[in-house]
């Protein structure tokens, strides 16, 4: 039997139920998990802010994992056989169609309807598809990526899914080299994206969060300033990005935060002709006014959200990690580990904002 950590429903407090041991079909692959992220999205789950969701399920969508077995041969996406006893992390999206309007004319797959991910949109009684859980059973076709050589877990799970959204958000911004970057929001994406503003040539870094041990990790990840929302107001902290860049403003701004009324800072902290974009806007924490004169059209502001991540974002992700593992201090993100039998105190540490990255471990590997 299998050990998993459940989550009957929204508010319900979290379970451990087993099951049979999984029967590998033609072209699955099934991890022993070694460690699986505690998020954001798990405390959104919990609270029951994301639509469509079908509980009973077994959280946990960013995992890494040793390969136990596979059914038959399986390549990754560098045309090499995946092996026993590999480390390999996946994309959790899966069942991206490939033939509908969404992938084939936008080009936008984040949007595809057939669209589902693991330890979300997976029910518990569909099989092994959330990381809480001793094993992880990944379905033919399933994108699979080995960590490169020397890279630990913990290196990829400092960052965990902040490292592809922070690296798509950085995409969408489209950082020119000397650009000088505001990033709102001091999390695992915010963080991420500050490292990958800094790796684009931004020339300028500021970071604007809390608390304080949060705005020390933004230091190392080369920010050159840091504004801490609980010392400085907004209007304080307009005051000094505009004296940081001659009054004009900054050149990108990158909404990380997932506090609605920093939406409405960053439309004022970025310069005329800049660019915004919004990743934090998970899920729906309310409304907010602006003035589509004043911070948006007079600005000639370019206003660019951004949803989810790609394939491409998580494999290009990985292997800047691994290039800059000296560099960055990902691993060091970790700051909390919990057993199955601790999840519900995970889940609770990580919803009062008291752990930088919180990681499930269900066996005996430990950062």
């Amino acid at each position: 039997m299998v050990r998993a950590v459940v989550m009957p429903n929204p508010m319900d407090p979290l379970e451990i139920r087993e099951y049979p041991d999984p029967e590998i079909q033609p072209g699955e692959v099934l991890l022993e998990t070694l460690c699986s992220e505690i998020c954001g999205t798990d405390v959104h789950l919990h609270h029951g802010k994301l639509a469509g969701v079908p509980y009973p399920l077994i959280p946990g969508h960013v995992s890494v994992g040793k390969v136990l077995e596979t059914g038959g041969e399986v390549i990754d996406v560098d045309g090499r056989p995946v092996t026993r006893d590999q480390v390999v992390t996946f994309l959790d999206v899966h069942e991206t169609c490939g033939h509908c309007w969404h992938c084939l004319v936008a080009q936008e797959t984040t949007k595809c309807p057939s669209r589902k991910v693991y330890g979300i949109t997976y029910g518990a009684d569909e099989g092994l598809f959330g990381g809480w859980s001793e094993q992880i059973v990944l379905q033919a076709g399933m994108k699979i990526i080995p960590l490169p050589e020397g890279m630990e877990p913990h290196d990829y799970m400092g960052a965990g899914c902040g490292l592809s959204t922070g690296f798509h958000a950085v995409e969408r911004a489209g950082i020119r080299m000397d650009d000088i970057v505001v990033v709102q929001g001091a999390g695992p994406v915010g963080l991420s994206a500050a490292a990958f503003a800094r790796l684009s040539g931004a020339g300028r870094v500021i970071v604007i969060g809390a608390p304080r041990d949060r705005l020390a990790f933004a230091l190392r990840f080369e920010a050159d300033e840091t504004l801490d929302v609980d010392e400085l107001s907004p209007d304080e902290r307009l005051q000094m990005v505009l004296e940081t860049t001659d009054g004009r403003g900054a050149d990108v701004v990158i909404e990380a935060s997932g506090n609605p009324a920093a939406v409405r800072e960053g439309l004022d902290l970025a310069r005329d002709g800049g660019t915004y974009v919004i990743v934090g806007q998970y899920t729906d924490a309310g409304e907010i006014s602006v003035n589509p004169h004043t911070q948006i059209n007079a600005k000639h502001l370019d206003v660019r959200g951004c949803w989810g991540t790609a394939f491409t974002h998580v494999y290009r992700g990985i292997r800047m990690i691994a290039a800059t593992r000296e560099r960055f201090p990902w691993r060091e993100m970790v700051t909390h580990t919990f057993e199955l039998d601790e999840a519900n105190e995970g889940l609770e540490l990580v919803a009062g904002f008291n752990s930088m990255k919180a990681l499930i471990t269900p066996g005996s590997w430990r950062p």
